[in-house]
């Protein structure tokens, strides 16, 4: 590590604090952390289970529920697991290489997730607004497009940002990361140069993503509301409104807790660091450890199948 005028050259290794401000119950912390984790990875698989076994469930709805339980699992075993090593094992460094892969990890999985919420929502719409053309629009082939355009958009938006790092920043003020996983504003802040592109260049890429993204997901869902409340039949209406329950409830907790960890992060000047950094983490760990409980008690086929595996009587 070479020092020049109080600057850092090129660390080779950075440390994360965990949570600034509550280090002393970091080890308490982690306990829920773990158990949230460990009930994402559950719930997660027995999704991808159900769905691989199930043929019936082999349509565009659940093979978008089957990528995004994917993404789940690799976004929380990108965070938790470098994290629990701090708050328990004190293992707080990390090399700059895996630093710069562990955030590019987490924000492409992050973009793919929300890309794959878009595709949902255009699925139901389709669905529930133009029910005869449905299987014809949402071919296999468009499925598979969907999916493999949200992960290739997630990539090439979010790797810029790491050559930015890597090739612009050379000198940084310290190497030490107030936050308890690499994120790109807070590699960023180290830096004892102008960050303004670095800045610039994240926020556009955050609204490229979550802003395109909320604006269609919010038109599909509209649509479908006026669709729905014109159904003549009572019915008819419960049975529409009720495929799309468990989606609007993962896109509001997804999208809340992102713009509020957003917000806070860049503007919430007078708000205590601990609250920046618990409201990242939740950020990060909440979707995928309640996804797989929302569509395993909203979807009707989930259920059933989840009471079939545990419940079913096996014959003697």
């Amino acid at each position: 590590m070479i020092k020049f005028n109080g600057s850092v050259f090129m660390p080779s290794v950075l440390t994360l604090v965990g949570i600034p401000g509550l280090e002393s119950v970091q080890c308490w912390i982690g306990i829920p952390f773990c158990v949230m984790y460990i009930i994402a990875m559950i719930g997660n698989s027995l999704i991808l289970v159900i769905i691989k076994s199930e043929k019936s469930l082999h349509i565009p709805m659940y093979i978008f529920l089957a990528i995004l339980a994917v993404t789940d699992i690799a976004l929380s075993t990108c965070i938790l697991p470098k994290m629990l090593g701090i708050f328990w094992f004190h293992m707080p460094q990390i090399s700059f290489d895996a630093c710069l892969l562990q955030m590019e990890l987490i924000h492409s999985f992050q973009a793919t997730e929300s890309g794959i919420l878009l595709a949902m929502a255009l699925d139901r719409y389709v669905a529930i607004c133009n029910p005869l053309r449905h299987a014809t629009i949402f071919s296999p082939q468009l499925t598979t497009c969907l999916g493999a355009g949200a992960l290739l958009r997630s990539l090439i938006t979010t790797f810029p940002l790491i050559l930015l790092i890597k090739f612009c920043l050379k000198y940084f003020r310290t190497t030490i990361i107030s936050h308890s996983y690499c994120e790109h504003m807070a590699i960023v802040k180290l830096a004892a140069q102008d960050i303004r592109i670095n800045k610039i260049c994240g926020l556009l890429v955050a609204f490229a993503i979550l802003g395109f993204d909320i604006v269609f997901i919010t038109f599909s869902y509209v649509r479908i509301f006026i669709t729905v409340f014109q159904l003549p039949q009572k019915e008819a209406r419960f049975k529409a409104f009720n495929t799309c329950i468990a989606h609007i409830c993962v896109f509001l907790q997804f999208y809340l807790l992102a713009f509020f960890s957003f917000f806070t992060h860049r503007f919430g000047a007078h708000i205590p660091p601990y609250v920046h950094i618990l409201l990242s983490d939740l950020y990060l760990l909440v979707p995928p450890f309640l996804n797989p409980i929302v569509y395993g008690i909203k979807t009707k086929q989930i259920r059933d199948q989840v009471l079939k595996m545990f419940f079913s009587k096996k014959p003697l």
